[in-house]
């Protein structure tokens, strides 16, 4: 009887895990990494954005999502609100602070302080996950030891790019981020014995999401300082801000109301999936100035902002399907639909000449029905 009830009471606090005050102030310091990382795809060169700047905001980055995932992992199966699990995250904090400071274009100038601050994020990670394992049993402790003592691998391949220069210097580093961030997959059947908090996981996601749709907002108010108050840069804001909502709406009643919340996974869909969606929202968030400032060649500016929303409703539709109740995931109809709704609009628009701001009322139209088709 006492062995259920402890087992009750465990199940209770890990379905109950919350975010803690110390998490968010982590968060609030990824604010000013993601702006920068957003701000690249504004470089426009005779009327498109070059692959090398598109290149440079995925490089960029990846190296900001997987440093904070890396930390929300380890909080989410082993963290616990004591003074330990605090100075690791407030020295973390600190690496923080120096790669946000050298996230750059011009990643020659700023690269040792960039590796230096990346490499110690991952660094204190990877030693928060040997410290607990000696504390944890049978899966949990496989677990926490496969993951502290792997992740060095990545860490110390990426390290090696200091002994390089050119452009073989940046090879070495993203072998290293890439063997890093496909180390979990490879660990799967570890992990999968350990599994996630689904809550907790969700919701640290979502308020990283929150920033991205921040970046948004930024935008409308750039439109609206970028020029006159006229009755077409104020329709467009407006139009904007109901586009906003309506991703909000979609977004986070999908999180709040439609998801299983309890269900037991490694989370990796969660994980790997936000990638291309937060990628996606800061595309969409580039894409609002630069469809009302109209800077880029008419077909590069749809197939740029088209090509935004396409990956944003691909990626959230598998992260969501996949952890949404099976009585609620979308059919091949609702698929259907909102495709079609996406193709008809790129398509119409791309045979004739169409305002920034119908354009832009097309995609919150998008985001309308896809929030009132899956909510």
């Amino acid at each position: 009887m006492n062995k259920h009830a402890s087992e009750f009471q465990h199940t209770t606090a890990f379905a109950e895990k919350k975010v803690t005050w110390l998490e968010l102030f982590y968060d609030l310091l990824f604010v000013a990494a993601v702006s920068k990382a957003s701000h690249v795809l504004l470089h426009v060169e005779y009327g498109s954005i070059p692959v090398e700047y598109l290149t440079k905001f995925v490089l960029i980055f990846v190296p900001i999502w997987w440093a904070w995932v890396g930390q929300s992992l380890f909080v989410n199966r082993f963290g616990q609100d004591i003074i330990s699990h605090r100075i690791f995250l407030i020295l973390q904090l600190f690496f923080v602070l120096i790669m946000t400071a050298s996230l750059s274009v011009n990643f020659d100038q700023y690269y040792i302080p960039f590796l230096v601050g990346y490499v110690g994020l991952r660094a204190m990670t990877a030693i928060q996950y040997l410290a607990v394992h000696k504390k944890e049993e049978a899966h949990r402790k496989i677990t926490a030891r496969y993951l502290g003592s792997r992740f060095w691998i990545g860490l110390a391949i990426s390290s090696l790019s200091l002994f390089f220069d050119s452009w073989i210097r940046y090879v070495v580093l993203y072998a290293g981020i890439t063997v890093d961030i496909l180390l979990p997959l490879i660990g799967r059947k570890y992990l999968v014995k350990s599994p996630i908090n689904t809550h907790h996981l969700l919701e640290r996601f979502s308020l990283f999401a929150l920033i991205l749709l921040g970046e948004a907002v930024i935008s409308i108010l750039t439109v609206l300082q970028s020029s006159y108050w006229t009755w077409q840069s104020i329709l467009f804001a407006s139009i904007t801000f109901l586009l906003i909502i309506a991703m909000w709406w979609q977004y986070f009643d999908n999180v709040e109301k439609k998801v299983n919340k309890i269900i037991e996974t490694a989370g990796q869909t969660i994980i790997y999936g936000h990638l291309f969606i937060y990628l996606s929202m800061c595309m969409i968030a580039a894409s609002i100035q630069l469809l009302f400032l109209e800077q880029l060649n008419y077909s590069f500016m749809l197939s740029f902002i088209f090509g935004s929303v396409l990956l944003y409703f691909f990626s959230t539709s598998l992260v969501f399907n996949k952890y949404r109740h099976i009585h609620l995931r979308l059919g091949i109809a609702h698929l259907a639909l909102l495709l079609g709704l996406l193709g008809v609009f790129f398509t119409v628009d791309l045979f004739f000449f169409i305002p920034n701001y119908i354009i832009i009322g097309e995609v919150m139209v998008f985001f309308v029905v896809y929030a009132k088709l899956t909510t």
